[in-house]
């Protein structure tokens, strides 16, 4: 039944799927984390440009965001990333448009957490001469990310499945072998079932475990 299988890299596509996620999750993470702090500043400037990035970025399509990598960055200004083949350019394009516009979630999430730390700590690292940078990196980032584990793993699960969409630009991931197996094999039902499973097996280890993580360093109040 599974013979229709043999010519198909189907580990190699899920691997690629996986590394689309590791990579769009650590930049997303880096990108929302400094977005956050922007959000949260004392400067208005910074505040203004994170407030305006996230509604702007949250409302724009993933698929245009993604597309206009390919389309805009790569064949219209020239942008490579270092890259020199064509998949290879595409793969680092679709992290980078991954990270735009995960982090605008990423953002959210920390602000949420952010927003859960007693006021009196902050006032009270102020009132003792600590800077706006060392009250943020030193007593409010390390309880607001122990608060907002849990919305950080939907995050990760929504990237997941939002990797499908670099089959946009030909990006050989799990949604690219998948389209392609159904264009030559007679097998709708049976090849979409694969598929599922396997991003099944992808995104609900991850929840789990994550899920225990949260319970696990959730601040006591």
């Amino acid at each position: 039944m599974f013979d229709f299988l043999e010519g198909y890299d189907l580990l190699g596509a899920f691997w690629v799927t996986v590394q689309l996620t590791v990579y769009s999750a650590i930049g997303s993470l880096i990108w929302g984390t400094i977005l956050a702090a922007m959000r949260v500043s004392p400067v208005p400037l910074m505040r203004g440009f994170g407030t305006s990035y996230v509604n702007v970025v949250r409302n724009i399509p993933l698929t245009v965001i993604i597309v206009f990598t390919s389309l805009g960055l790569f064949q219209t200004l020239s942008v490579s990333l270092g890259a020199q083949d064509f998949e290879t350019i595409n793969f680092r394009l679709s992290v980078l448009g991954f990270i735009a516009y995960t982090s605008a979630f990423v953002c959210e999430a920390l602000r949420s957490g952010i927003n859960t730390v007693p006021v009196g700590q902050s006032e009270a690292a102020r009132a003792i001469g600590l800077s706006f940078t060392q009250v943020l990196s030193l007593i409010v980032l390390p309880q607001a990310f122990r608060s907002v584990v849990g919305p950080l793993a939907n995050v990760l699960i929504a990237l997941t499945k939002n990797t499908t969409v670099a089959a946009a630009i030909g990006v050989a991931e799990a949604a690219t072998l998948m389209r392609e197996m159904i264009e030559n094999e007679a097998q709708l039902i049976l090849i979409s079932a694969i598929f599922a499973l396997g991003f099944i097996c992808l995104t609900l280890p991850t929840g789990l475990i994550l899920g225990w993580v949260s319970k696990k360093v959730a601040v006591r109040r």
